[in-house]
């Protein structure tokens, strides 16, 4: 297994952990350590990756940094009711390159995905999602991103990639395998009119942030149809983080942003889930226990999933069909979880992408907004992009 590019965890984070209770999370995991080299990877569903590259941030000059105060928050913490075996991998170090890092990342998570291991990457920037995404391209032919984020960083794709407009780079770099793209927690005031137009034309989702606050099971149905989840700490209020992490007064606060991790956890298709734009600092242990917590939320998550929507046994759902509009809509509702989903038509004229996206998860209230003759937001973007 070509793991080379990993280096340990540090002795600090190993000494720190052997001092900690034999029931703590730490105590639980297989560890890469100098000792012990990488751990075997049989019967491991979950992997945590540590990424040490900014250079690609807007802000960038010049500094270094690690992720030992977030893997002693980790390990403090206690499991739940567990049932999977997780291993923390170490760290990609900076490459000669930033291509060189994210050839590294690219090819450790393909390696990863691909032995059914679900990556955690803790990383600095956000460009390195571009890598997250680049390792599904011998894995799968589409491919959903999920970014919670007060940003939808499209950027100028002309420019050279950077943490505020990997997107751009996502949706015009070849190959082609970007179905959908959806931002969770955008505060318009950051993004500008030109961006928010361009998301609207390419039929891509998004959620404002008030409209998270408001009800945050708003995000779930698009969560259980992310297969690359992407976490940008700048979401975040500033009131919930770190000095050096402040960004906003407004944003995410730790509940909302745990519960949203956890729903990326329960989805069956989220097989890779990044936490960005970490930046350490002296009065660092509130980020540091934050970021732990949305991990821990993640892994609880992978814990309770259920898997419901194969849809092969009549006995195992209900069907609604309703009318809006001379639009025949279809919907499912799994009976094992009470989770619902909505058919989309098949066009067989069209060379279509959606071979495999035929049944979008939607919520209880979609149904109820098909009955009141109202199209779904979600069903029309997905058939408008099917007849693209």
């Amino acid at each position: 297994m070509n793991f080379n590019f990993l280096s340990p965890v540090s002795d600090s984070v190993l000494a720190h952990n052997e001092l900690l209770s034999q029931q703590t999370l730490g105590k639980k995991i297989k560890i890469h350590s100098k000792q012990l080299g990488i751990p075997e990877l049989e019967n491991v569903q979950l992997a945590i990756i540590g990424v040490l590259e900014n250079r690609n941030d807007i802000n960038y000059i010049g500094e270094e940094f690690n992720l030992d105060e977030i893997r002693k928050s980790l390990y403090t913490l206690f499991p739940g009711n567990w049932h999977k075996t997780i291993a923390d991998l170490g760290d990609i170090n900076k490459g000669e390159s930033v291509e060189d890092t994210y050839f590294a990342l690219k090819t450790t998570i393909s390696i990863l995905v691909q032995k059914k291991i679900i990556p955690i990457i803790i990383g600095g920037s956000q460009d390195l999602t571009y890598a997250n995404y680049r390792a599904y391209d011998d894995i799968a032919p589409m491919v959903n991103i999920v970014n919670v984020d007060s940003k939808f960083d499209l950027g100028d794709s002309a420019k050279p990639i950077k943490n505020d407009s990997f997107v751009g780079k996502i949706i015009l770099d070849k190959p082609y395998n970007l179905f959908n793209y959806a931002t969770i927690g955008y505060q318009t005031y950051f993004n500008s009119q030109e961006e928010i137009d361009l998301m609207d034309k390419l039929y891509f989702e998004s959620y404002r942030l008030g409209q998270v606050s408001k009800d945050i099971t708003l995000v779930e149905p698009v969560l259980r149809d992310a297969n690359i989840v992407s976490i940008d700490l700048n979401s975040v209020k500033a009131s919930e983080v770190s000095s050096r992490q402040k960004t906003s007064p407004n944003g995410l606060d730790g509940k909302e942003i745990c519960a949203i991790s956890r729903y990326a956890g329960i989805s069956n298709k989220v097989s890779s889930i990044g936490i960005y734009e970490y930046k350490p600092s002296k009065d660092n242990n509130i980020t540091s226990m934050l970021i732990a917590q949305i991990i821990w939320y993640f892994i609880e998550g992978v814990n309770f999933r259920v898997k419901d929507d194969d849809f092969l046994n009549d006995e195992s759902y209900q069907k609604f069909i309703t009318l809006v509009d001379d639009q025949e809509l279809i919907f499912y509702k799994s009976k094992k979880t009470q989770r619902w989903w909505i058919e989309i038509p098949f066009l067989s004229e069209i060379n279509n992408k959606l071979k495999r996206h035929t049944l979008l998860p939607c919520m209880h209230q979609d149904y109820i907004d098909a009955c009141n003759n109202k199209l779904p937001d979600r069903w029309y973007k997905a058939f408008q992009k099917n007849c693209l």
